[in-house]
Parts: structure tokens; C-alpha cells; sequence
């Protein structure tokens, strides 16, 4: 018996700017991906962590809707 009541973190076709990363991550959360954005420029300035994470869901996460 197949059980779909979980959630898959993909990047977003539909709402993106540079891999689709952030909206992807939005969806996935049920959150504005401005906020996202945010979170990720602020990870970014302050310790290059941003960055890497980035990085990371951009390779590892695969493109959904």
C-alpha cells in the first residue's frame, strides 16, 4: 500500500530567480518566499553559510513544479 502523505522539498519552476531554491523551500515550509530570501541573504552576510546551503539544495533538491 503506497502512503503519499509526505511532503518532497523541490525547487520551484514557477516562482524563481535564480534556481527556484528559495521557493521551492517556501512551499515546502508554507511560507512567503521573501522570507526566504531574507533568511538566506542574512545566513549569507554573516557567515557564508547562506552560501553553502545554497549550494547544496540547488544540487541535491530536484525540479518540481
Amino acid at each position: 500500500m503506497e502512503n503519499n502523505s509526505y511532503r518532497k522539498l523541490t525547487r520551484s519552476t514557477s516562482d524563481r530567480r535564480i534556481a527556484g531554491v528559495c521557493g521551492g523551500l517556501a512551499k515546502y515550509l508554507n511560507i512567503d518566499p521573501t522570507v526566504v530570501r531574507i533568511l538566506f541573504l542574512l545566513a549569507l552576510l554573516f557567515a557564508s553559510f547562506g552560501f553553502w546551503a545554497y549550494l547544496i539544495v540547488w544540487i541535491a533538491a530536484p525540479e518540481g513544479e
